[in-house]
C-alpha cells in the first residue's frame, strides 16, 4: 500500500490527537493483511467499499502488507485501485468445495498473517474465511458489516473472530441476541464512507460536455426495489424471475413518482438542471421509463443521463460537484457526504437493515422511508437544503466527524488486535 499518508488525511480521518499514536516502529516483517472485498463490479457501492477499507488500514496500519482477494476479476478495477495504492498486492481465486486451487492465493494465505472481511451486506466471504479458519488456524476478524440471519455455521465463525464490526447498530443488537462471543463487538459505518478515490478528469469532461457548472446541478439515483440479478445470472428459475418482476412492477411507479416530484420542485424553482446517474448498471436500462419520460416537458429538458455505467471514482468527482444527491440507493449518498455534498437516501424496505447506519451517524432527516414519505416532503426537504446550503452542510460534517471518531475508536482496536494477536 501507498505509505506517504499526509497529516491533513489523519487528521480528517484520525483526529489530531491520534497523530502519535499512529508513529509505528518499523519491523524487520512487517505484518500482513489477507483483505477479502470487492463482490460485485456491477454496483459502484460495492466497488468502492474496497478502497474505502484500504484508506483506512493506510492510515492506521501504515506499515501492514496489504494483500487483496477479491471476489470478481475486473482489471479496470485492479487498475483503479493500483493508481492510488501501487503497493498493493491482488490475488484471484476462489473457494470451492471447500478448498481453493489457485497457487497465487494458497501462497498469499501462507504469508499473512490475518484475514480481514470488508464491508458488505452480510459476510459475503464467508466460505473464504472458513478455508482461512479451517486450512491456516490463524485469526480473522470482520469490519463493516450488516448481519441479519444468523445460522450456526454463521454462529461458529462469527464466535470466533477476533472482532465483528457492524456497519449499522440493527444488526449489533443481532449479534447481542444471539449470543456472540467475538473478542470485539461494535458499530462501525460501511468503509465507503472513507473512500477518497476521485477521477476529476472524466468527470469534469462530463460537465463540459453538458455544459454543467459546479454546485449548480442535483444528482438523482433509481431503484427497483429488488435488483434483477437475474440479468447476470442464468440459473435463476422462471419462478424466482416472476416473483422478483412482479414486485418490481407493482411498486416502480410509485417509488418514482416521489423522486421525480423532487425533480420537478428542483428545476421550477432553480432553474438547475438534474444528472441521472446509475449506481448498478441495470439502471441504465429503467432511467428513461421511470424517470426521465414521465416529467413534464419543462422539466424533462433539463435532465441529463449519465448513460453509461462508470466507476466510484467518477462518482465521486461529480457527486463532489453537484449540489446534493437524492438517492434511492444507499451508497451514492455516502460517496456523496464524503465529499462534503448533502444526499438523502429515499429507502426501500426491501434494502436490507443496513439503512439503519444513516440514524445511527445523526442523518435522520435525510433519510426517507419511502413508503411513509410523500414525494412533496422530500421535495420540500431538498429545497431546504438549497436555500440554506452552508447550514446542510454544517450538519454534514458533524454526522462525518461522528463517522471519523468512530473510525478511529474502532480502527485503532483493529490494528491492537491484528498487530498483537
Amino acid at each position: 500500500m501507498n505509505r506517504r499518508t499526509s497529516l491533513k488525511q489523519l487528521a480528517l480521518l484520525a483526529g489530531a490527537s491520534a497523530i502519535p499514536t499512529l508513529r509505528l516502529l518499523a519491523e524487520e516483517k512487517p505484518t500482513t493483511i489477507l483483505l477479502v472485498s470487492g463482490w460485485q463490479y456491477y454496483n459502484i457501492g460495492d466497488i468502492a467499499h474496497t478502497p474505502g477499507l484500504l484508506a483506512l488500514l493506510n492510515i492506521f496500519l501504515p506499515d501492514t502488507k496489504v494483500i487483496l482477494w477479491p471476489n470478481h476479476d475486473v482489471r479496470a478495477i485492479d487498475h483503479m485501485l493500483l493508481r492510488k495504492f501501487p503497493d498493493l498486492q491482488i490475488v484471484k481465486g476462489t473457494v470451492k468445495e471447500g478448498n481453493v486451487t489457485e497457487e497465487a492465493v494458497i501462497r498469499a494465505a501462507e504469508s499473512a498473517d490475518f484475514m480481514l472481511h470488508g464491508s458488505g451486506p452480510s459476510v459475503v466471504a464467508q466460505p473464504k474465511l472458513q478455508w482461512w479458519r479451517k486450512r491456516f488456524k490463524k485469526p480473522y476478524g470482520i469490519y463493516g458489516v450488516t448481519v441479519e440471519e444468523i445460522n450456526p455455521e454463521r454462529k461458529d465463525l462469527l464466535d470466533h473472530a477476533a472482532f465483528v464490526y457492524l456497519r449499522d447498530t440493527l444488526s449489533v443488537k443481532n449479534l447481542r441476541d444471539n449470543g456472540i462471543k467475538a473478542g470485539a463487538i461494535g458499530f462501525a459505518p460501511d468503509a465507503t464512507f472513507a473512500m477518497d478515490l476521485r477521477n476529476d478528469h472524466d468527470a469534469v469532461n462530463f460537465m463540459n460536455e453538458h455544459q454543467l457548472r459546479y454546485k449548480k446541478f442535483l444528482c438523482v439515483v433509481t431503484r427497483l426495489r429488488r435488483t434483477p440479478y437475474y440479468q447476470l445470472d442464468r440459473s435463476w428459475t422462471p419462478e424466482q424471475i416472476r416473483e422478483v418482476d412482479t414486485l418490481n412492477d407493482r411498486y416502480k411507479e410509485e417509488d418514482n413518482a416521489k423522486l421525480r416530484e423532487a425533480i420537478v420542485t428542483w428545476v421550477r424553482q432553480t432553474g438547475f438542471p438534474v444528472v441521472v446517474c446509475p449506481e448498478m448498471t441495470y439502471q441504465l436500462a429503467i432511467m428513461d421509463e421511470l424517470v426521465v419520460q414521465p416529467l413534464p416537458p419543462d422539466v424533462r429538458s433539463h435532465v441529463i443521463k449519465m448513460d453509461r455505467y462508470w466507476f466510484c471514482d467518477e462518482a465521486a468527482s461529480l457527486y463532489a460537484s453537484a449540489v446534493a444527491v437524492v438517492s434511492m440507493e444507499c451508497h451514492s449518498p455516502i460517496i456523496a457526504c464524503f465529499n462534503n455534498t448533502p444526499a438523502f437516501y429515499l429507502r426501500q424496505p426491501q434494502d436490507t437493515i443496513k439503512g439503519q447506519m444513516w440514524y445511527d451517524i445523526g442523518l435522520q432527516d435525510w433519510v426517507f422511508e419511502i413508503e411513509k414519505s410523500a414525494g412533496s416532503e422530500i421535495a420540500a426537504r431538498l429545497m431546504e437544503v438549497y436555500d440554506d446550503y452552508e447550514a446542510a452542510q454544517q450538519k454534514l460534517e458533524t454526522a462525518m466527524d461522528k463517522v471519523r471518531n468512530i473510525y478511529r475508536e474502532t480502527m485503532l482496536n483493529v490494528r491492537s488486535r491484528i498487530l498483537n494477536g
